[in-house]
């Protein structure tokens, strides 16, 4: 295995984890540690890391290490924000929309995500959404005519999962909360109706920013927002330890396996808090 191959494993476990609220908001470790628990030297553990961190993912603090970013309310609604304007320039710039629109060979997968993605998330099923949703909107931006753009945008939906579930997991009223337009979506672009398809996107980030009202509000009456840090609001609180998300990465020569998310028995990242 070469060392580009071994940094990117490394890196795409990692972010799982980082997704799924298995490594925390605020948590620390090392690059000693990380390299320890995978059983691998530290040159690709710090190049994984560094990559992270240049996606927004973890914070270096000087000779501490790194840790997971803690993103405020108020990032989440600029993620939000971001994502509308250049929605809004995919479909209105130059008066054609600049998405590939209409049947095609990428439109199929596009679909099955999207069919995943909305039944996880009209079951309430998060830890199944986060991978769904995330291959929805990276296959949906591959459409786009512009790989800036897409990477863009997938970078931004990462960064909004990464601050959103830990809330979610703290939500009584998931069923409200939790977009399920993926199948509607994949539709009005499989048929080519432009309008409808960025009407959906935006309702869709409006949804969002509702959200981010909510957690205002909540905050703003005394009502505790989940801490990032706490184990009781980030955990499992239905009991789903075994259950994880699609894309989720293990890495080889790992000390202690825990098993890949989505297998019985799964126990979660060797990195997590336990």
């Amino acid at each position: 295995m070469t060392r580009s191959t071994l940094r990117q494993q490394i890196a795409d476990a990692l972010r799982d984890e980082v997704l799924a609220g298995r490594l925390q908001p605020g948590q620390e470790f090392t690059v000693k540690e990380i390299a320890a628990t995978y059983e691998v030297s530290a040159t690709p553990v710090r190049e994984a890391l560094v990559d992270l961190t240049a996606q927004g993912l973890l914070d270096s603090i000087q000779h501490r290490g790194f840790q997971v970013h803690r993103f405020s309310v108020e990032d989440f609604r600029g993620m939000v924000e971001a994502r509308s304007l250049i929605v809004d320039g995919i479909f209105r710039r130059d008066g054609a929309p600049r998405v590939a629109l209409g049947p095609g060979p990428a439109l199929g997968s596009v679909r099955r995500r999207a069919e995943e993605a909305a039944r996880a998330a009209r079951a309430t099923d998060v830890d199944i959404l986060i991978g769904y949703d995330v291959r929805f909107w990276r296959e949906l931006g591959a459409l786009v005519s512009n790989v800036y753009i897409a990477d863009f945008l997938h970078r931004l939906r990462v960064q909004a999962w990464v601050f959103a579930v830990p809330h979610l997991r703290a939500e009584s009223d998931l069923r409200t909360w939790l977009w399920s337009g993926h199948d509607e979506l994949a539709e009005a672009i499989g048929s080519g109706d432009a309008r409808t398809a960025r009407d959906l996107i935006m309702a869709h980030n409006a949804h969002a920013l509702a959200w981010a009202d909510r957690l205002e509000r909540r905050a703003g009456h005394g009502l505790r927002l989940p801490h990032l840090g706490d184990s009781e609001d980030c955990g499992d609180p239905e009991g789903r330890g075994d259950r994880g998300h699609p894309g989720a990465s293990g890495v080889p020569g790992q000390r202690r396996d825990p098993g890949r998310p989505g297998e019985p028995g799964y126990s979660g990242s060797p990195l997590a808090p336990q």
